[in-house]
C-alpha cells in the first residue's frame, strides 16, 4: 500500500501537467485512492480538517494582507516611489536599476503581491529604461527579480502559509526572513553596479541636471513616509510583540487604505475591485489547501509518509543528503509548479521527515521560501516572466527576459547556498527579538 502512495504523486503530475485545475485534481485523487485502499469510512476524518482549516486564526492573515497589497496597488504609492527613486538614483551609472531594487523591496514590505509589483515596475520603469538605453536582458531581469522579493521579504504569504504547514510561528518566521531578504537586495545591486562598471554601455546614467536640493529631498521624504510608515504599522507591531501576524495584517489593511485615502485613490470602484480581487485570490489557495489537505490525509493513512521517512533515512549523508535532496527537488518543480502547489503537496510530505532527522524547522521553513522565491523565474512557468511580458512593449522579446533573469537566480541560489552553510544567518535575529 506504501507504494501505491507513491503512485498518487505521479497520477498528480500527470494530470497536472494536463492541466487539469490542481485544488480538484488533488481531491478527486485522493478520493479515488483513499476509496479503493482505505474504504468510504476513512474520510470521516476529512470534515474535521477543513473545519480546523477555516478556523484557523493565523490562516485569516492571509485576506487582509492580500487586500492590503492590491489597495496599495490602487494607491499610487509605487508610481510616486519610482518616480522620486529614479531621480535620486538616476546620475549613477546603473541608477534606475538601482532604483527599481529599491522600490521593489518597499513594495515587497508593504504589498508583498509579487504580480501587482511586476506589473507596476514593468508599467512604469520599463518604458523610461529602455528609452535611457538600457540593455533589455538587464532591464527585465532587474524588475522581474525586484517584483519577486514580496516572497521572502515579510509581510510574505507564502511565510504565513508555511508557518502553518510546517508548525512554525509566523511572527519568528517574518523575523529570520529579514536577514535574507537583505542579503538578495545588496546581492541584486551589487550585481547591477558591477554590470554597470564593467559594461557603462549596458546601463547608462540619466543625463540630468537635477541637484540632490530642498525640492528632491522632500519629494524623497514623501514618497517613503507611507509605505515607511505601514512597515512599522505591520512588522514593528510583530517584532515587539505587540500584535500577532493576523491583527497586524488588520492594522496592515486600514493603513492601506487611509494611504488610498491620502492619495485621493479611495474610491467605490477601487474598493470593490480590490475586494472582488481578494476574493478570488483567497479562495484560490483555501481550495487548493483543502483539497492537498484530503491528498495528505490519504496520502499518511496509506502508509506514505513512513516510506519517504524509511527512504531518506537509509541515504548515505544523513540529515545533509535529505536537506539538499529536498532542496533541489523544490528548485526543479519550480519549473513546472506554482509556489502554492509545491508549498501544499511536497512540503507536508518533507517537513515531519526534516523535524525527525533533528533540522531546526525555523530554518527549514526559510529555506523552502527562499527556494520558492526562485519558481517566479525559472522558465516555462515562472509567473514573474508572464506578468513581466504581457505588461512589457511589444519591442521586448521573451529571450531577453529569459536571458536577462539567469543572473539573478544564480544570486538567489548564492544566498540559499549560504544560507545552508552558515544557519545561523537567518536565525540569530530570532533568537535575539526572543532575548
Amino acid at each position: 500500500m506504501e507504494y501505491w502512495a507513491l503512485a498518487m504523486f505521479a497520477v498528480l503530475f500527470l494530470f497536472l501537467l494536463a492541466g487539469y485545475p490542481v485544488a480538484f485534481t488533488l481531491g478527486a485523487i485522493a478520493l479515488g485512492f483513499g476509496s479503493i485502499f482505505l474504504g468510504l469510512d476513512f474520510f470521516n476524518l476529512l470534515p474535521l480538517r477543513i473545519w480546523g482549516i477555516m478556523t484557523n486564526f493565523t490562516l485569516l492573515a492571509v485576506p487582509l494582507f492580500v487586500f492590503m497589497g492590491v489597495i496599495l496597488e490602487k494607491s499610487g504609492v509605487a508610481e510616486a516611489l519610482l518616480d522620486t527613486m529614479g531621480r535620486l538614483f538616476g546620475k549613477l551609472r546603473g541608477g534606475l536599476a538601482i532604483s527599481v531594487v529599491v522600490v521593489g523591496a518597499l513594495l515587497a514590505a508593504t504589498t508583498g503581491v509579487v504580480g501587482a509589483s511586476v506589473v507596476t515596475m514593468a508599467v512604469i520603469a520599463l518604458p523610461c529604461m529602455l528609452k535611457r538605453g538600457y540593455a533589455p536582458s538587464l532591464a527585465s531581469g532587474t524588475i522581474a527579480a525586484s517584483g519577486t522579493l514580496g516572497q521572502i521579504i515579510p509581510p510574505s504569504i507564502i511565510l504565513i502559509l508555511l508557518g502553518d504547514v510546517i508548525g512554525v510561528p509566523v511572527g519568528e518566521l517574518f523575523i529570520a526572513a529579514t536577514v535574507p531578504g537583505a542579503m538578495l537586495i545588496s546581492g541584486y545591486i551589487l550585481y547591477i553596479s558591477w554590470t554597470a562598471w564593467r559594461k557603462p554601455e549596458l546601463a547608462p546614467a540619466m543625463d540630468n541636471n537635477e541637484e540632490f536640493g530642498s525640492g528632491l529631498a522632500l519629494a524623497v521624504f514623501k514618497s517613503l513616509l507611507p509605505p515607511l510608515f505601514l512597515i512599522i504599522a505591520v512588522l514593528g507591531s510583530i517584532f515587539f510583540g505587540i500584535a500577532s501576524p493576523t491583527e497586524s495584517a488588520a492594522v496592515g489593511a486600514l493603513g492601506a487604505m487611509l494611504l488610498a485615502l491620502l492619495h485621493k485613490r479611495l474610491n467605490l470602484v477601487n474598493l470593490q475591485q480590490a475586494m472582488q480581487k481578494t476574493t478570488r485570490l483567497t479562495s484560490m489557495v483555501f481550495i487548493i489547501f483543502i483539497g492537498a489537505t484530503a491528498f495528505g490525509l490519504v496520502f499518511v493513512g496509506m502508509g506514505g509518509d513512513k516510506l519517504i521517512l524509511d527512504i531518506f533515512s537509509s541515504l548515505p549523508g544523513g540529515k545533509w543528503t535529505f536537506l539538499i535532496l529536498s532542496m533541489l527537488l523544490i528548485f526543479l518543480l519550480g519549473f513546472f509548479l506554482d509556489f502554492i502547489e509545491i508549498c501544499f503537496i511536497v512540503v507536508p510530505v518533507i517537513a515531519p521527515v526534516a523535524i525527525h532527522m533533528g533540522l531546526d524547522p525555523l530554518w527549514f521553513a526559510l529555506l523552502i521560501a527562499l527556494n520558492l522565491q526562485t519558481s517566479f523565474l525559472t522558465p516555462p512557468f515562472g509567473f514573474s516572466l508572464f506578468y513581466l511580458k504581457a505588461s512589457a512593449p511589444p519591442s521586448l522579446k521573451l529571450q531577453a527576459i529569459y536571458s536577462g533573469i539567469i543572473p539573478f537566480v544564480i544570486i538567489q541560489v548564492i544566498v540559499l547556498g549560504l544560507l545552508i552553510a552558515f544557519p545561523q544567518i537567518s536565525l540569530w535575529l530570532p533568537g535575539l527579538m526572543q532575548n
